[in-house]
């Protein structure tokens, strides 16, 4: 796979610049720019009239090419919003509280903030289940789920703080025994990054990624699959909600639309959404998906790791599933992503580890460089 040449703007914008913080702000290819720019000169050329392009072309593309990605039989189960912190809260506003979640010790800042201040609130009880042993994370989350107490379940993919895998997603939606209970995957470091199927689940979970990390869109474009029978009415709603009933004139409820658009916010930005497409649309005509990009990534890390260099713990360590960046746990976290930073080399830290993310922009003399600049100064544990 070479698509390095795919992103010139943006590795040219720094040529001393090594980016491996590609579980972050991913580099984002050309198609993007173009993709933007087409987002600004539709708004000139349509005003007003550019929402029926947006929601008539712009928008069933995109979903018909994530639903491709994800096994989804129904395209229309997705919609958009700036930011996952959205849909969380709709999907929250759908249940009574004091709500019982079940989730992890190792969410990302969002949601784990959002959740701690629904606990001190008063509406939400949350039961937190250690990530940590990795071997025995499933089994454990497994027989909470079963217990058949809470109406939130919401764990990630694949986590933040590790790169861990969690490989048995089926299995664990399997055991949640209280049906009317809400399950919700964060998607967002496995979505482009690893091979994804949720059709055996599409009936049963929500699905939350985006297009700032790994599908290489940028900000403010989150999408979320919703199954049916599950949220019909969210309390935290916007008028996008209820698009397709604008000209229906005011009813004594609330409309809502029947598909994923019933969790629908209000006006954003779609160029988002303009450049996600464009991405995606690039990627499959060089036939490129999410396993043939795990697959690249996996020969890199497995270079890196070959190498002398240590900066710390391999987390989770070897021969486990991980996703596209590696975690190092060390004390000295901060003074190296520092250290790097300043001599060009962008990696990033949370707490006392370490993450270096690959992606499809690098190639195997990137890697040998950032094991050089490792190697430029003593590194230990």
């Amino acid at each position: 796979m070479n698509l390095k040449d795919g992103f010139s703007r943006f590795l040219t914008a720094q040529d001393d610049r090594l980016h491996f913080a590609a579980h972050s702000h991913h580099p984002w290819p050309d198609v993007s720019w173009e993709a933007h720019n087409q987002a600004w000169l539709d708004a000139a050329r349509l005003a007003d009239d550019k929402w029926e392009h947006v929601f008539g072309t712009v928008i069933p593309e995109t979903q018909n090419l994530i639903a491709g990605t994800l096994g989804l039989a129904d395209p229309n189960t997705l919609t958009f919003a700036p930011n996952t912190q959205d849909f969380v809260a709709r999907i929250f506003s759908c249940l009574d509280p004091p709500v019982r979640v079940l989730s992890t010790d190792a969410e990302f800042h969002s949601f784990a903030r959002q959740s701690r201040r629904w606990e001190e609130a008063g509406l939400a009880i949350v039961d937190r289940v250690p990530t940590e042993p990795f071997d025995t994370f499933s089994e454990r989350f497994t027989r909470e789920a079963r217990a058949g107490v809470h109406d939130l379940v919401y764990l990630s993919q694949v986590f933040f703080d590790s790169g861990f895998v969690v490989e048995d997603i089926d299995r664990i939606v399997s055991s949640v025994s209280e049906e009317k209970a809400f399950i919700v995957i964060d998607g967002y470091h496995a979505f482009m990054a690893l091979p994804t199927n949720i059709g055996a689940i599409q009936d049963r979970v929500f699905y939350l990624a985006g297009g700032y990390k790994y599908a290489m869109a940028g900000e403010g474009a989150c999408f979320m699959h919703s199954p049916r029978g599950y949220g019909l009415r969210p309390v935290d709603t916007g008028w996008y909600a209820g698009f397709g009933q604008l000209e229906a004139g005011v009813s004594e409820l609330v409309p809502y639309a029947t598909d994923g658009s019933r969790f629908a916010g209000a006006t954003y930005d779609p160029s988002g959404v303009y450049r996600m497409r464009a991405v995606l649309t690039w990627l499959s005509a060089h036939d490129v998906g999410p396993a043939e990009i795990h697959d690249h990534v996996a020969r890199l890390q497995k270079r890196f790791l070959d190498s002398d260099v240590s900066p710390g713990d391999l987390v989770p360590s070897l021969p486990r599933a991980r996703g596209n960046f590696l975690t190092f746990r060390t004390s000295r976290a901060p003074e190296l992503f520092q250290a790097l930073h300043d001599r060009g080399v962008i990696t990033d830290y949370r707490g006392d580890r370490l993450r270096v993310g690959f992606g499809v922009y690098h190639d195997d003399q990137d890697v040998d460089r950032l094991i050089q600049e490792f190697s430029s100064f003593p590194v230990d544990n």
